[in-house]
């Protein structure tokens, strides 16, 4: 088989039926369908039943977290490429995912490769990112990013040197967001699955550097966009006190400090 696509589902069933519908219209080719569901629900898995009986649903009766979900569906794929995807993911139009296996292809170094993200009103949404620095989570979400050195890093971060908007090429990068990813099966059988050390946040930053450690490029391709329909449960509007209020903040801190136990301060820089 050529290509698995696993969708990871949580409490969002409504989207997952969008996300199924635009993979079933707009994917072609010899390809199966894995839903991982967190804390199923009997609506979800009564939908899944009647609606989509082709797609091999495995439900979780608890909340996981994300690599757990991720790794499930890759250890059921048969697929020689991987296509992971949140459920909040909308495929807008055929071709799309033949360009990221092309990419693949095409570049024999890379081992993953992650589309253009749009918001719902086309507008770009961040996903290419270069490694975050110690303090970079604390500028993100303190007063201290509106400071000329905070707000330095955080363009740094974001890549706000680079315009992909006018691109079309693939171009290598730090890391790319879990939302979607493509890879090869071949670069995860070397690299290994997400570290589900990590319940929520920089499971995605810590694969992607993984990769590169195995040396295996990872690629951001602009010249491909998928809808997301992204809402930023951990994103506060009160700095530090977010880490005592907003659990999802909490979680994100936590998985830092376990990314910096784990690689330490530095900072390597693979992408452009």
């Amino acid at each position: 088989m050529r290509l698995s696509i696993i969708i990871n589902h949580y409490k969002s069933r409504e989207l997952l039926r969008l996300c199924l519908k635009s993979v079933l219209e707009n994917v072609g080719g010899d390809f199966e369908v894995i839903v991982r569901d967190a804390e199923a629900g009997d609506e979800t898995a009564e939908m899944m039943r009647e609606d989509f009986p082709a797609v091999l649903y495995l439900p979780e009766e608890r909340n996981v977290g994300f690599a757990k979900l991720v790794n499930g569906g890759i250890l059921a794929s048969k697929g020689t490429y991987l296509l992971n995807i949140n459920a909040d993911i909308v495929i807008p139009k055929r071709g799309l995912v033949e360009k990221l296996i092309a990419c693949l292809e095409s570049y024999p170094e890379a081992g993953m490769v992650g589309p253009k993200l749009l918001n719902m009103n086309d507008t770009l949404q961040r996903s290419a990112f270069r490694f975050y620095r110690p303090l970079t989570l604390l500028y993100r979400r303190t007063i201290l990013g509106k400071t000329p050195w905070g707000a330095r890093d955080l363009e740094r971060f974001v890549m706000q040197d680079v315009n992909f908007e006018n691109k079309e090429k693939p171009i290598p990068v730090d890391w790319i967001m879990g939302s979607a990813m493509l890879s090869s099966r071949k670069a995860v059988e070397s690299v290994g699955l997400l570290d589900d050390g990590y319940f929520m946040y920089m499971e995605d930053v810590d694969w992607c550097r993984r990769f590169w450690e195995a040396g295996y490029k990872v690629m951001y391709h602009p010249g491909v966009a998928f809808i997301h329909y992204h809402m930023q449960a951990s994103r506060g509007r009160r700095g530090l006190l977010d880490i005592l209020t907003n659990k999802y903040t909490r979680i994100h801190a936590q998985s830092a400090l376990r990314y910096f136990r784990k690689y330490g301060l530095t900072v390597p820089g693979y992408g452009v």
